[in-house]
């Protein structure tokens, strides 16, 4: 099965219908924490900043968080490329219910090179809390 891809909207509306999705941030914990993340979401990171290095361990974490291969697991980060690497690494191990949040949290950057104006989570005013 291939990933699907979709906007922060339907991915919510999806999401909300679904009793055993599972949201899955892949942004660093810091990202995470204090620039806010989706109620509800669970945290495992792709890469660590402020190098950005890859994570290890993460499709080990990935599956000691979602043992069942089969959970339908929308992933998330900032603007929706470490997501859909992640998303990639899931499919290679064998997860097979897999979307991708193209837009992220904070969505792509607009004209003034600013972040969470056009798009994303946040500019959706999609439940979030920050730390």
């Amino acid at each position: 099965m291939s990933i699907q891809r979709l906007d922060s909207k339907v991915a919510f509306d999806t999401l909300t219908g679904s009793s055993n999705a599972v949201l899955l941030d892949v942004r660093d914990p810091v990202e995470f924490s204090f620039v806010g993340h989706p109620i509800g979401a669970v945290n495992v990171p792709l890469r660590f900043a402020p190098d950005m290095h890859v994570n290890p361990n993460f499709v080990d974490q990935v599956r000691a968080t979602i043992p069942d291969r089969s959970t339908p697991i929308f992933i998330l980060c900032r603007s929706g490329q470490r997501s859909l690497a992640a998303a990639s690494l899931l499919e290679e191990a064998g997860y097979d219910n897999l979307a991708n949040i193209d837009d992220g949290f904070e969505g792509g950057i607009d004209e003034n090179k600013h972040r969470g104006t056009i798009s994303g989570w946040r500019f959706n005013q999609l439940p979030w809390v920050q730390s």
